[in-house]
């Protein structure tokens, strides 16, 4: 299999493997863009991921991974700035990437509200902006704080930085002023600006910006925000979190009229489209304009105009089914491949990677790409010294598509992919169904344990602070931790030491001192980022959580895991399997992690250095149903599945797939089938959906 192969021809097996893939690659893509403001991929190329993604989720939904790039908007927050709670979820948008897809899209919507076929929605059309989303809290009009988009949930306090930006008001002007309001926008630079900012730092021998995105956001997120007050940013304003009750306001029209009122600045390419025509006619004039707009756009953006249909319509996982943002095609030049090199991830992983002479595409310079895999440069037939055709839509690592032909030296030699790790020489092999190539050495290989220890106290993890990656390199290549229980050792041994930390080159008393505090500081941890931090495959974030909010502590987790590890006929992997959101490769993934006698070492020692803190049950406020498992059933007609589940879930409750012994009650639709026939045998109540809206409350 190549990792190209359509999906229409992927074997369940393959489609499991690929989507672990796409999931690890498409996390350390949206870590470099949102957090590092450091691309390594084109847009165009990151879209390929996510669309692929998508496609594999729609043939085979029962492979969706609970912690799926495609229920995730945005990255958590860094650390270093406070963190700010979104009134209501900043979400992300779907893309189209045609016209086809963005009919698609206006159809879906007319179909979900139940109108007739052929029925013209009022859209408004205005471009989509390639900056830095953020959010603007007011209160009785004056600007209190501002924030990053974030996860989606909670994004960076940028408050003082944002108050540099002379296109935010401080105070809303005329018109109706709502007693509180959280507007959205995007934060972006000139051309102008961005190529007079990159001639200052270039006089100065500061390194420069890739492009004026990347210019945006690092000068946003500057902790000096005397820094951010001397770059040239710019604000335009697009919509709000919600409409206030105070605020009469029917559509989205409306929305930017006021928007201009109280003194922000909106794109005056906004147009309201009466017909399919009138929508892509802009999308079409924008794709022309844009060398001439002075700004970086990289699509258009349609939203249903009506705001009642917009709540009508709500939201699928990370984006909103009112809105979509169809993007331009990409762009694209000609260079050459000098060498491929390769690389070895965490995962022991080898992934080809091109270094290019270096050529401007759109105005950024570019010098390297990705090649994915051997399969990839096999089908491309990519050699080095080939002079290739690369395409970017706005970052640093474009994509290749292939090669000049008449343009390939007469000595070019189709390149040999490795069958032996280029870091420890141990083997390298593809197992069976498998696109990549990785190396088997494990815990030898200094490229995997390092990161894999990395991984452990990463952000979402134990998020020592202060404790990099070259840190975990140096006491690795030392012998000081080979295991995660050593990092926990750390201060012991170097007490202990002829030659402790403070002596080695770069380290002094306090800087040691700090790291055996952030250390110390993280012996009690929550069970969710335990679990998260060990690497299990396929365990990220939301797996984590919803591991730990269903087991509640570590010893009844790893009981019941070696329970469900142990045969594959019992009550405890069952149980696992009935988690919403948990399906049979990963329970499998979890099986064969308390399978391995290793393992269950690291966890014995990680035990006797840490208090593990259980989960505690969600404080909601007069809810009947907190703490109890729900099972839906059934065609539903009052409300979605989706819906419902997240009206469970927001009442304290969890919702599962399949019915047990532990389940409280059983919600039934039309044609409920077995679930309802084992309700029945087990004894459980079972609910109609009127019945379920009045114990809610709905």
């Amino acid at each position: 299999m190549t990792e190209r192969t359509p999906v229409d021809q992927l074997m369940p097996e393959q489609a499991k493997q690929e989507l672990i893939r796409l999931r690890d690659e498409i996390l350390h893509h949206d870590e470099l863009y949102y957090l590092k403001d450091m691309p390594t991929i084109s847009d165009a190329a990151y879209d390929e991921l996510r669309q692929r993604n998508a496609a594999i989720e729609k043939r085979f939904p029962e492979l969706i991974l609970p912690d799926s790039p495609s229920k995730r908007v945005g990255i958590s927050p860094k650390s270093k700035f406070g963190k700010i709670t979104h009134d209501v979820p900043m979400l992300s948008l779907d893309n189209a990437f045609s016209i086809e897809d963005a009919e698609d899209f206006l159809r879906r919507a007319a179909r979900f509200l139940g109108m007739p076929e052929g029925t013209q929605l009022d859209v408004v059309a205005e471009p989509k902006i390639d900056g830095l989303s953020a959010s603007l809290t007011y209160d009785d009009g004056h600007f209190v704080r501002g924030a990053t988009r974030g996860d989606g949930v909670t994004g960076e306090d940028i408050t003082q930085n944002l108050l540099t930006i002379a296109d935010i008001p401080l105070e809303l002007k005329s018109g109706p002023i709502p007693k509180h309001i959280e507007i959205r926008g995007e934060v972006y630079m000139t051309h102008k600006d961005f190529a007079a900012l990159n001639e200052t730092r270039e006089r100065e021998g500061q390194p420069l910006f890739a492009n004026p995105r990347n210019a945006a956001a690092g000068s946003v997120r500057q902790l000096d925000a005397l820094i951010t007050k001397s770059r040239p940013l710019h604000f335009f304003a697009y919509g709000v979190g919600e409409i206030p009750a105070d605020l009469k306001l029917e559509t989205h029209q409306q929305l930017l009229d006021t928007l201009i009122k109280w003194g922000f600045s909106v794109s005056h390419w906004h147009t309201l489209c009466t017909n399919e025509a009138m929508i892509f006619k802009l999308h079409e004039d924008l794709y022309a304009a844009r060398p001439e707009l002075g700004y970086d756009i990289d699509g258009v953006v349609y939203k249903i105009n009506r705001l009642d249909l917009q709540a009508r319509l709500g939201q699928v996982s990370r984006s909103p089914r009112w809105a979509i943002a169809h993007k331009f095609p990409a762009e694209q030049g000609e260079t050459r491949l000098e060498k491929i090199d390769i690389q070895v991830g965490r995962t022991g992983t080898l992934t080809p990677v091109a270094h290019l002479t270096p050529i401007t595409v759109g105005g950024v310079v570019v010098s390297r790409a990705t090649l994915h895999n051997e399969d990839e440069i096999q089908r491309k037939d990519i050699r080095e010294g080939d002079m290739i055709i690369i395409q970017r839509a706005g970052d640093v690592i474009p994509q290749i598509l292939g090669y000049v032909k008449e343009k390939r030296p007469a000595d070019a030699k189709p390149f040999v992919f490795p069958t032996v790790c280029p870091i420890c020489g141990s083997h390298a092999v593809r197992i069976e169904g498998e696109v990549a190539r990785k190396c088997i050495g494990g815990l030898v290989c200094p490229a995997q344990v390092v990161l894999r220890l990395y991984h452990f106290i990463s952000r979402h993890g134990f998020d020592m602070e202060g404790f990099g990656q070259k840190h975990m390199e140096e006491f690795f290549e030392k012998g000081w931790i080979k295991t995660p229980a050593d990092i926990f050792r750390l201060k012991t041994r170097n007490q202990q030491s002829m030659q402790p930390i403070q002596t080695w080159e770069g380290w002094g008393a306090k800087s040691a001192e700090k790291l055996f505090e952030a250390i110390e500081e993280r012996r009690h941890i929550g069970l969710d980022r335990f679990i998260y931090s060990l690497g299990i495959p396929q365990i990220g974030q939301a797996t984590a959580k919803l591991l730990a909010r269903t087991y509640g502590s570590f010893t009844n987790w790893r009981a019941q895991m070696e329970m469900a590890a142990a045969s594959s006929d019992n009550p405890a992997l069952q149980e696992l399997l009935s988690i919403d959101g948990v399906g049979p490769s990963t329970a499998e993934d979890l099986c064969a992690f308390f399978l391995e006698p290793h393992n269950q070492t690291v966890l014995n020692e990680l035990a006797q250095e840490l208090t593990i803190e259980d989960v505690q049950a969600p404080s909601v406020s007069g809810s009947p149903i907190v703490g109890m498992s729900i099972v839906f059933t059934g065609t539903l007609t009052k409300f979605s599945r989706e819906e419902a589940k997240a009206a469970a879930e927001s009442l304290g409750a969890k919702t599962s797939s399949a019915v047990s012994s532990k389940t409280d009650y059983v919600v039934v639709g039309d044609n409920p089938g077995s679930k309802a026939k084992k309700a029945q045998e087990l004894g459980i109540k079972m609910l109609t959906e009127d019945e379920w809206l009045q114990l809610i409350g709905s």
